[in-house]
């Protein structure tokens, strides 16, 4: 196991690149499946969620080739292998398989999936959506079994606002037989990619991006080319990163639209930013004065950056509330920021967080991905060396995490854990 080490103090300056987006990756590849002929995927990150997903196309049959930002995937020898263990127990996005599998071959034996422990994250109306297009859906033994005689379109309303569900549900829906409705349907950049994935194979989707989508069921789908979006959370991470230690950092390769939210919060932190039509240019010359952040559904300001922003804001003068809609436990951060010196506080699903702190090297642990994002971005504001371990999350969702951050003048290197650390991780 890895360590990644930070020698915080450093101004950041230069251009950073934006890698393909891990939460369309993880949805387009399943995707993949339901065509009858090979589709290439390009801009894909280099991530371990992406590898975890080619083995696991690999273990129903298909054949898989991975190349310089890109992966060719033939399903035509694929079939509905139960997948109950294993791989798909270490990666959330797994249960696209089900919503993939149960449309190309109307039957899926798929393990509840791990990734993050954000606390509960129920799949009750990627269910729901399974069972109204005619899906039979059982749980036996911690898998979840779903077989149908035939999928036949229908009229989802979700009861709540959910991108994997929304997701789900068309991947399922694109072979239904007849028209599919889903009501109250998530927004995201992501659906869209995925939509436009799907119709560049033959699938027939309308109002992706909007709360209604329509979906006329095909016989068949055909492989294609298809180019990933950029990584907005990703995008939003640099920006975030750069608003803490950059002096003029521009960060390429983004659709500044997505993360609108995120520009209007750091605007009225004070940040100077400046956009162009796939750039954003980020200088940090003024003091930063405290904000209040609520996490909401796209468009609205995203739980994958509220980690990251937490510790942007102990640099910012009064006080600033971050309160999470979303996950009520996404605040395991905190503890190990207070590690560093920060001074903040949870109440319910809010954090109280009073600046400006100076923040002192620590050994600090990542419990989930934008956790240690967190704690990246906190290394670098330290005075002093940063240990942050747990680097698993990190690898699951930042490509190249730390050329990245050397190429803009960063101090950071990976180390070797000792049996000793090691033991204690394992412990705690």
């Amino acid at each position: 196991m890895d360590k990644l080490m930070i020698d915080g103090g450093h101004p950041l300056e230069g251009t950073v690149q934006i890698s393909g987006a891990k939460n369309s990756a993880v949805a387009l590849i399943p995707a993949a499946i339901l065509a009858d002929s090979p589709v290439t995927i390009d801009n894909l990150p280099k991530i371990s969620d992406v590898e975890l997903l080619a083995e696991l196309l690999k273990e129903i049959g298909g054949e898989v080739q991975i190349g310089e930002q890109e992966m060719t995937i033939d399903p035509t020898s694929m079939y509905a292998m139960p997948l109950p263990n294993g791989r798909v127990k270490k990666l959330r996005a797994s249960y696209y398989l089900m919503g993939a599998m149960l449309g190309k071959f109307k039957k899926a034996v798929i393990g509840l999936p791990g990734g993050c422990n954000l606390g509960p994250r129920p799949i009750d109306q990627h269910i729901k959506g399974f069972e109204a297009l005619g899906a039979r859906v059982t749980n036996e033994q911690g898998a979840i079994y779903l077989r149908a005689d035939e999928l036949q379109g229908a009229r989802i309303y979700l009861d709540v606002v959910s991108v994997g569900a929304t997701i789900n549900i068309m991947l399922a829906a694109v072979r239904a037989k007849g028209q599919t409705v889903i009501e109250n349907a998530a927004k995201e950049p992501e659906i869209i990619d995925v939509a436009t994935l799907l119709s560049s194979m033959g699938a027939r989707i309308k109002g992706a991006g909007t709360n209604v989508i329509r979906i006329d069921g095909v016989d068949t789908l055909k492989g294609c080319r298809h180019s990933i979006i950029p990584d907005r959370i990703e995008a939003g991470t640099y920006m975030i990163l750069a608003a803490a230690m950059g002096q003029n950092v521009l960060i390429d390769n983004i659709i500044p639209y997505h993360v609108e939210s995120l520009i209007a919060k750091l605007r009225e932190m004070g940040v100077d930013v400046e956009t162009y039509d796939d750039q954003v240019r980020i200088r940090n010359h003024r003091e930063k004065k405290g904000v209040d952040i609520k996490t909401l559904v796209y468009p609205g300001f995203p739980t994958d950056l509220q980690q990251p922003i937490t510790t942007l804001l102990t640099q910012a003068h009064g006080t600033s509330i971050v309160t999470d809609t979303i996950y009520n436990a996404r605040f395991k951060h905190i503890d190990e920021l207070r590690r560093m010196g920060a001074n903040i506080k949870v109440e319910g699903r809010s954090a109280i967080i009073n600046g400006k702190t100076a923040l002192q090297g620590a050994k600090v642990r990542a419990s989930d991905l934008r956790a240690g994002a967190a704690l990246v971005i906190a290394g670098l504001l330290a005075e002093g060396i940063t240990e942050v371990s747990g680097l698993e999350h990190i690898d699951r969702g930042y490509e190249n995490l730390e050329n990245k951050l050397l190429g803009l003048g960063a101090k950071i290197w990976r180390e070797k854990m000792s049996e000793e650390e090691v033991e204690q991780v394992k412990s705690s």
